[in-house]
């Protein structure tokens, strides 16, 4: 059977955003895992619901040999540094050098990396192994939801497989996608492929698949697929990434040409057709604690979602304007989680029922002392259906407490999208009045049952909900409210 190699290169650069993603970043575990080579990539992906796993469950299932080359992964900041990205193409050569004649190759993507060099990191990685390779290699990927894809991309890979949810609970079927695709790639079929842009950008708290128009415009994707039609899918995009690319696209793969056209205006009409509805409230902060306050309780809980700080759109997710409110209305709350490496080794240093003083995140200064709630260690397995299977290593961890507010450190940051990251301090999440989450759309998948309600608060950071607000240098196309 086949020798497949599999790579893997992702950030979601947020192009506002101060922070670089230099090689360390790269080089450290957070949620997911460190860089990875060899044979220990396998062993650190197993059961974890990253596409790179689906992708090498599924042609093991096929009998043939995945050939581990690299992986490599940061959470969302501000442009890749060129020394990082040059670091990680020089170890995937290497990589590649070492690995023998190959069938095929899969990538584990993101699709919207910038870098300090390159506004298409994506592009510019197929163009360097189509160069490596040659053009008769198949090469095919999995691209995440808030991919920006250019024509490069597409017109350098043999098939780009996107996610369809956001929450993305769907990250290691979509490797199962795209491995469905590899006997016909292998058999020397190409597809016909239909790259769409639409003329708009989707604030991100609205690309949520869970409510309307998103979830009926996934569905209406995956309907679309068979009859010809390999692979359908309508990507929102990145709107915080300035790049000339930037924005959602109807992208399709098929063997007719005449089909697979028609299937993408089909599909390109049905958004245009919806544009409107991509939108919602944004609470501000003192607004928003002010409700959680009066409706909130124990089996009731609020959860007010401080989007713009998520660490998963590239905010640096340390910000305490919310704190600061819930402490000025003498809020009953949690709040989780707030990244200051400092703050929380200064909690381990003192101990539990100890004291630290205020002034740890960025932001409003925080009064003090603050008492040494619960220490952890930072090592914690995701339990939630988002971060299912995911080995997290989040640094010394602490819960301090003060007026009724109990706040969750992390000594490296990640976004609040799972149970297991209050449990793992002593909280139980379905027992907290007001929650309030440092994410955007992604705590859903684990939090949303247990909130009576959920609100978009927009207190500062660098993941804006309202585009308006921004700039752009590159991007041509009109933002959304």
């Amino acid at each position: 059977m086949a020798r497949i190699g599999i790579a893997g290169f992702l950030h979601e650069t947020n192009t506002f955003a101060a922070s670089l993603a230099r090689f360390t970043t790269f080089a450290e575990a957070d949620a997911w895992p460190a860089l990875q080579w060899g044979e220990e990539l396998f062993a650190s992906v197993a059961g974890v619901n990253i596409p790179v796993a689906g992708f090498v469950d599924a042609i093991r299932a096929q009998g043939h040999t995945p050939v581990p080359l690299l992986w490599a992964s940061a959470n969302p900041s501000g442009p890749v540094s060129e020394d990082a990205f040059e670091a990680v193409w020089w170890l995937l050569q290497r990589a590649l050098a070492e690995a023998g004649p190959l069938d095929a190759l899969f990538l584990d993507l993101h699709g919207a990396m910038v870098c300090e060099h390159l506004h298409d990191g994506e592009g510019e990685l197929l163009a360097r192994l189509r160069k490596l390779l040659g053009s008769a290699l198949p090469i095919l990927a999995s691209l995440d939801f808030h991919a920006n894809i250019s024509q490069e991309m597409v017109a350098l890979s043999d098939a780009l497989l996107v996610y369809r949810t956001y929450p993305h609970v769907d990250m290691a079927a979509t490797g199962g996608r795209a491995a469905a695709l590899l006997p016909a790639l292998l058999g020397g079929e190409r597809f016909h492929k239909v790259l769409r842009p639409l003329p708009f950008l989707i604030p991100m708290p609205w690309q949520c698949t869970l409510v309307e128009p998103m979830q009926s415009l996934m569905t209406l994707s995956a309907d679309l697929e068979g009859e010809g039609i390999a692979a359908a899918a309508f990507v929102p995009g990145f709107p915080l990434a300035d790049t000339v690319d930037s924005g959602p696209a109807v992208l399709v793969h098929g063997r007719d040409p005449a089909t697979t056209d028609a299937i993408a205006a089909r599909l390109f009409e049905a958004v245009l057709a919806v544009r409107d509805r991509f939108a919602g409230k944004l609470w501000q902060p003192a607004a928003a604690v002010a409700h959680a306050i009066r409706h909130g309780q124990p089996g009731r809980t609020i959860v007010l979602a401080d989007s713009q700080d998520n660490p998963g759109g590239g905010g640096d997710s340390n910000r305490t304007e919310m704190i600061d409110e819930l402490l000025r209305q003498s809020a009953h709350a949690c709040v989780g989680l707030l990244c200051d490496a400092e703050a929380a080794a200064a909690a381990h240093a003192a101990g539990p029922g100890g004291f630290v003083p205020g002034g740890f995140g960025v932001g409003v200064p925080l009064p003090g002392p603050w008492r040494v709630a619960a220490l952890g260690d930072g090592r914690l397995v995701g339990t939630g259906p988002f971060y299912a299977g995911c080995h997290m290593q989040l640094g010394p961890m602490a819960r301090l407490e003060r007026d009724g507010v109990s706040v969750l450190l992390s000594s490296r940051k990640q976004q609040a999208a799972d149970q297991a990251m209050f449990r793992h301090l002593g909280i139980e999440p379905s027992e907290q009045s007001v929650l309030v989450l440092k994410s955007s759309v992604h705590f859903r998948a684990d939090f949303g049952a247990l909130a009576a309600e959920i609100l978009l608060v927009a207190a500062p950071g660098a993941n804006v909900a309202d585009l308006r607000e921004l700039t752009y240098r590159y991007c041509r196309r009109r933002p959304l409210a």
